[in-house]
């Protein structure tokens, strides 16, 4: 028996000896979180761009001995200077310094936030989770998008009468990766905000996988 066309959702294509079937699946797998992004940053304005970067470096230093913590990392710093401008005319100068933290030890997250919140930064995100080693989690979720275009394979070749042969082909889309969610130990810190009232909870993040496969189908 012979198969001709092509099926929006299931593409069966004719080949020399057997049809093939090409369906798409999608897997997911969540899992805990065991690493969290911060960004801090301080901005300051001044009348001149040496009084700015001073009055920065000023800043900057109050939050350097938080940046020493056992198990936060620094990503990078980056620093910005520029005039501002009132009409037609420079009245001042804005210098800002942006801090990109990488917790790696969630157990001192909120120790970490609460010196961070105590001096004061003009700008203060996070904190976004992320694995350190994403594998196991990409490797359930590509299991189960093997799984899922298995399953929508064997559901066309039933309805067109026939069984699922071996795989052909099997592709994957670029974009497979997300962050994730830890629970963070209490922080009995003193003389600076405590950020435990606020629940920053941990929230799953879901890594996705998506593949294209082709099928042989046997005709019976």
């Amino acid at each position: 028996m012979r198969y001709e066309g092509i099926w929006l959702a299931g593409v069966v294509t004719e080949s020399t000896h057997e049809p093939e079937i090409v369906t798409e699946g999608t897997g997911w797998h969540e899992q805990l979180g065991d690493r969290a992004e911060l960004d801090v940053g301080f901005t300051v304005t001044e009348r001149t761009r040496t009084a700015a970067v001073a009055a920065l470096g000023t800043r900057v230093a109050a939050v350097l001995p938080t940046l020493e913590t056992v198990g936060l990392t620094v990503r990078h710093r980056r620093l910005s200077v520029h005039n501002e401008w009132r009409r037609d005319r420079v009245v001042g100068c804005r210098a800002t310094e942006d801090i990109s933290l990488v917790v790696t030890d969630v157990t001192v997250l909120d120790a970490v936030l609460s010196a961070l919140v105590d001096v004061e930064p003009t700008d203060l995100r996070g904190p976004r989770w992320t694995l350190a080693d994403p594998v196991a989690a990409r490797r359930e979720a590509q299991r189960r998008a093997v799984a899922d275009a298995r399953d929508r394979a064997e559901g066309y070749a039933a309805a067109l009468g026939g069984t699922l042969g071996p795989l052909r082909r099997l592709s994957e889309a670029p974009d497979h990766g997300g962050p994730i969610g830890y629970r963070t130990a209490a922080y009995e810190g003193s003389g600076v905000p405590d950020v435990r009232h606020l629940a920053l909870e941990p929230e799953p993040v879901r890594v996705t996988v998506r593949c294209s496969t082709a099928w042989t189908m046997h005709s019976v």
